[in-house]
């Protein structure tokens, strides 16, 4: 390599040792690559660093349910999830992924601190009507309270994923999906969600949203 520039001489040293710095890698392949790392290279374009998500579009994971963070990826990985926004990002990101970077990423997340979204005006008697949903359901179209399965706090139960603070679109899309389409299959909420009517729907995601400390 005599004659050759350092960087250069470097860089096929590099190559020809098979040297990689797993520690920033974006490779989804390789399983070497820690769960930590993924979520900072590649998992915070759309959630957010800290799982703190700004666009709608995109769950907040901040302070999730491990399990059931664990439960989603897995079912990413093999497909089950059909919920357009599901396949379109997630079919592919985890289609490699190991059961040890899923534990991790759940891991990561489940660790991290949730914060509430910009305050937005919403009418205070809708978020009234939504905490009623949450707490008591509508009986009278024989809906239980979301409390039962998600915890007073909404924090989450094991499987049943955490709420509060999650932006209110992304839970309105996901009630459109259980109540209307196949996109998650197996879940309570099929049932739950099928007699709820849009009012009830837009109250309890401004409801979660806003969710009080």
């Amino acid at each position: 390599m005599k004659g050759m520039p350092v960087t250069v001489a470097a860089l096929l040293c590099m190559l020809a040792s098979g040297c990689s710095n797993v520690e920033r890698s974006r490779d989804l392949g390789n399983p070497d690559v820690p769960a930590a790392v993924i979520a900072v290279q590649v998992c915070s374009a759309c959630h957010g660093m800290d799982g703190n998500s700004v666009s709608p579009n995109f769950p907040r994971l901040a302070g999730q349910q491990a399990a059931y963070l664990v439960s989603q990826l897995e079912n990413f990985r093999s497909h089950q999830r059909g919920d357009p926004e599901g396949f379109e990002y997630m079919w592919g990101i985890t289609r490699k992924l190991t059961d040890a970077q899923i534990a991790g990423l759940a891991d990561y997340y489940s660790k991290q601190t949730p914060t509430r979204e910009m305050a937005t005006k919403v009418d205070p008697k809708v978020v009234a009507a939504g905490k009623e949903i949450f707490e008591k359901g509508v009986p009278e179209q024989n809906v239980i309270a979301c409390q039962a399965c998600h915890g007073a706090k909404a924090e989450g139960i094991g499987a049943f994923p955490r709420l509060a603070y999650q932006h209110g679109d992304y839970i309105l899309k996901q009630l459109y999906v259980f109540q209307y389409t196949q996109g998650r299959p197996g879940t309570p909420m099929e049932l739950i969600a099928h007699p709820l009517t849009g009012e009830n729907k837009e109250a309890v995601a401004a409801y979660l949203q806003a969710f009080p400390d």
